[in-house]
């Protein structure tokens, strides 16, 4: 399997647009297949998606070519995807506990990828007063970017993981406090979707790390690796909404950057609660 462009069936079929996170725009549902604009992390997304396919990984989609507009063309995962507004169940720790043995699956399948020769994961570039990254080494081309208009249920787990355009090389435990982010969520209640303001957030926090299989070490390092990263998610945000535009610049026109300064305050006045519940015995 590789990126060449993608025969049509000889059936043709309407698009049908998708509903898609923050910052994927333009993306379409045609027949079985999925179609999105290829992005600036193409070549390892590519390399991944073929690696998985390989090694026969269920919980992602197959690339199978370029279209002839140049869009991606990726096989449709069927399930349920909690979009906007989110459905009850967002706050269900069953479906929480799925999330984090899906992120561990996925690490444990990618363990093995070796990003290609030439090919170079997409990230922004260190910036004057941009905190240092957390001093721990990548272990795996990690998805990054586990919001739940990412992660695809069936039968009330989750089963599937969709959009790697942030895909690189990180620690496991950055897999974990990503997830996190989004599922805990670590984030100043007033900034939560209404569903998750009044759930026990260190006990999430937990329950993701136990499902992940989270090691002794990495439940130590979890809270220097969210406030490190929180703290250079700011910068990042900014450039690449300057950069980039679109869905990033409307993001930050929203305020996405005081959130992310509210995160970090909240952060640190929950630092110990949260430690505590992952540590305890």
């Amino acid at each position: 399997m590789n990126s060449l462009t993608y025969v049509e069936s000889s059936e043709p079929h309407p698009e049908i647009p998708l509903l898609g996170g923050d910052v994927t725009e333009g993306v379409v549902r045609v027949g079985d297949t999925v179609r999105r604009q290829v992005g600036p992390n193409a070549p390892l997304v590519h390399a991944l998606l073929r690696y998985l396919e390989e090694i026969g990984f269920a919980g992602a989609p197959r690339l199978l070519g370029i279209d002839a507009a140049g869009r991606e063309v990726l096989t449709f995962v069927p399930g349920e995807v909690a979009g906007r507004p989110r459905p009850a169940w967002i706050a269900d720790e069953e479906r929480l506990a799925s999330v984090g043995r899906l992120v561990r699956d996925y690490d444990d399948a990618v363990a093995g990828f070796v990003i290609p020769e030439g090919v170079r994961p997409d990230e922004v570039t260190e910036q004057p007063g941009m905190p240092p990254a957390p001093p721990y080494p990548a272990e795996v081309v990690g998805h990054m970017d586990y919001t739940p208009d990412n992660i695809v249920f069936r039968d009330g787990r989750a089963a599937a993981l969709i959009d790697f355009d942030v895909a690189k090389p990180v620690a496991r435990v950055d897999e974990v406090y990503n997830a996190m982010l989004y599922w805990a969520p670590l984030c100043d209640p007033a900034d939560a979707d209404p569903l998750l303001r009044k759930v026990d957030v260190p006990r999430r926090c937990r329950i993701l790390a136990d499902a992940y299989g989270m090691s002794d070490v990495d439940r130590s390092r979890l809270v220097e690796v969210a406030v490190l990263r929180t703290r250079r998610s700011w910068f990042s945000m900014k450039q690449i909404a300057e950069e980039r535009g679109g869905g990033w610049a409307r993001m930050w026109d929203e305020g996405v950057g005081d959130r992310i300064k509210r995160r970090e305050a909240w952060l640190e006045r929950n630092a110990a609660a949260i430690d505590g519940a992952l540590n305890a015995p």
